[in-house]
C-alpha cells in the first residue's frame, strides 16, 4: 500500500510520499487558513509543512495507530502549527527546496468560494480530504476512458454517478451518443462498478491495512453522505 511504501525510508518511498502530499495538500491548506492564518502566512506555513514532511520523513515515524495517513496528516500539521516552526526563521516563499508543486492562487479562490463558518478547522479538513480522494479518483476514471478514445462518453456518463439524474436523462444522453438506452444502462452500470473499485484502491494507499478500507469508505460516506462509493 502507497502509505506503507511511503513510510520505508527510500527513494521509491519518498516518491509515494510525494504523490500523497501532492494529491492531499489542499485540505491541508484550508486547515491552516481556517485555523485562523491569513493567507500569506497560510502559504508560508504549508509550504514549510510539506517541506519539512518530506525532508524530515516524518511518516516514518508514525505509529500503527496513525496509520491512516488522513489521520496521520492531520496530527501532524496540528503539531507543527502549535509546536514545531519558529516562525520568525521561516523562508521567504519560493526560497525553499520544495518537490511539490502547489498552486496557492487556486487553492485561495476555492477556499474563498465556499462558506465554512460553521466548520472546525478539523472538520474542514476532513471535508476536504474526502472531496481531494474523490476527485483523484475521477482524474483516474477520466484518463481510463481517455485512453480509449472515450473521452466524451465519460463527460457525458459522469453525472449519473451520483444516482440522482433527472428522469429522462437515458434517453437524451443514449440519443447524443447514439446508443440505445439499454446500452447506455449497461455502460453506466459498469462506469459505477469501475468508479467503487478506483475509491477502494485509492484508500488502499492512504492506509496502513486492508481491513481499514471498508472503514475509510464508511468515513467517507459520513463526511460527504456519499450515495456510491
Amino acid at each position: 500500500m502507497l502509505v506503507l511504501t511511503a513510510a520505508r525510508d527510500s527513494t521509491l518511498s519518498h516518491q509515494a510520499l510525494a504523490r500523497l502530499c501532492e494529491t492531499y495538500w489542499y485540505p491541508v491548506y484550508a486547515f491552516v487558513r481556517h485555523a485562523g492564518h491569513p493567507t500569506d502566512e497560510a502559504e508560508d506555513l504549508t509550504q514549510e509543512f510539506f517541506t519539512r514532511l518530506l525532508e524530515k520523513h516524518w511518516l516514518g515515524d508514525a505509529t500503527r495507530e496513525r496509520g491512516k495517513f488522513r489521520s496521520f496528516l492531520l496530527a501532524s500539521v496540528r503539531h507543527f502549527l502549535a509546536n514545531e516552526w519558529d516562525r520568525t526563521q521561516r523562508q521567504k516563499r519560493g526560497g525553499g527546496c520544495l518537490v511539490l508543486s502547489l498552486d496557492f492562487e487556486i487553492a485561495e479562490g476555492r477556499y474563498r468560494s465556499n462558506p465554512y463558518d460553521d466548520m472546525t478547522p478539523e472538520r474542514l479538513f476532513e471535508r476536504q480530504w474526502a472531496k481531494a480522494l474523490l476527485d483523484q479518483v475521477l482524474t483516474r476514471l477520466r484518463t481510463e476512458f481517455a485512453g480509449r478514445g472515450q473521452g466524451t462518453q465519460f463527460e457525458l456518463l459522469k453525472r449519473f454517478l451520483a444516482g440522482d439524474q433527472e428522469r429522462g436523462s437515458y434517453a437524451q444522453v443514449a440519443g447524443e451518443l447514439n446508443m440505445s438506452e439499454g446500452a447506455l444502462k449497461v455502460a453506466v452500470h459498469r462506469l459505477r462498478h469501475r468508479y467503487g473499485e478506483l475509491v477502494r484502491e485509492e484508500i488502499a494507499g492512504t492506509v496502513a491495512s486492508a481491513t481499514e478500507v471498508e472503514e475509510e469508505i464508511r468515513y467517507l460516506i459520513n463526511v460527504l453522505g456519499a450515495a456510491r462509493l
